[in-house]
């Protein structure tokens, strides 16, 4: 069963996960921080251990009651929003936040041999875009979602949250090299490879050639500078969305959930 403790000492080293500790310190002791009651559910069902659990007070009893039933003997930090505002640094919008031990990542090649849509994030650094993105790739018909090694992590907070907790559905992982080394990769698997950028030699987005591909992986940039060009080179194909009124394009999180929509399978 938890143990609920009053929060007493907003310095104490326990409590440290949910200060304004750097998340890339978090991720190398293997952590990573949970919000809102929904998506720690989520993560719990997908199977992350919990370490502890930060509560506001009047949670205890309401929206968390079912998540610390179920936690098992760990500690659960109690205090008012004013305190634990204070302590993290935020206002929490839903009262709870879990540290949470991080799970060994897939590999690669088994997520390339199990998968037929997979999305290539390329460094992506924004948090918010990266769980947009993985929202979209869980709910319209992606298998998984690979990331090079420039991209911010999809497990820190903002990320998660913005995912709603699909970081815990969907498999994912880092795929090692520079461009356009792993688009050689993807294309070596059997994956037609589609790159979404501003270019005058691109098809449209319900072109057959990659709407009917067996295996397809769409692959995505940065805000602002987009794909690398060696890799927008080494793709089978650059798509784009039609555009009205003059629009040049939507960001990479608007974008990725037209994408998916029209090219994943339902």
């Amino acid at each position: 069963m938890a143990e609920i403790r009053e929060i007493t000492d907003l310095g104490a080293p326990e409590l440290r996960p949910y200060t304004n500790t750097s998340e890339l310190s978090l991720l190398r002791e293997g952590i990573f921080v949970a919000e809102s009651p929904k998506v720690i559910r989520t993560a719990l069902d997908s199977g992350y251990e919990p370490v502890s659990l930060l509560a506001e007070d009047k949670y205890i009893t309401g929206q968390a009651a079912d998540i610390i039933s179920r936690v098992g003997n760990i500690p659960v930090y109690r205090g008012s929003s004013a305190t634990l505002t204070e302590l993290t640094g935020f206002r929490l919008t839903q009262g709870l936040l879990a540290a949470m031990k991080r799970r060994e990542l897939p590999d690669t090649d088994d997520i390339l041999q199990t998968s037929d849509r997979i999305a290539l994030l390329e460094n992506i650094m924004n948090q918010t875009n990266t769980g947009a993105v993985f929202r979209s790739a869980a709910a319209l018909g992606f298998d998984a979602v690979l990331l090079t090694e420039g991209c911010s992590d999809p497990l820190f907070r903002r990320s998660v949250r913005v995912s709603m907790g699909t970081v815990f559905q969907i498999p994912w992982s880092y795929i090692s090299g520079s461009s356009p080394d792993y688009i050689t990769k993807l294309r070596k698997a059997g994956f037609v490879t589609a790159a979404m950028a501003l270019r005058s030699d691109t098809v449209s987005i319900a072109d057959a050639r990659v709407t009917g591909a067996e295996k397809l992986a769409v692959v995505l940039g940065t805000e602002g500078d987009g794909l690398l060009s060696s890799t927008i080179e080494a793709c089978s194909y650059t798509i784009k969305i039609p555009m009205s009124h003059g629009v040049d394009s939507l960001n990479v999180a608007a974008a990725s959930a037209v994408a998916f929509w029209q090219l994943g399978r339902h």
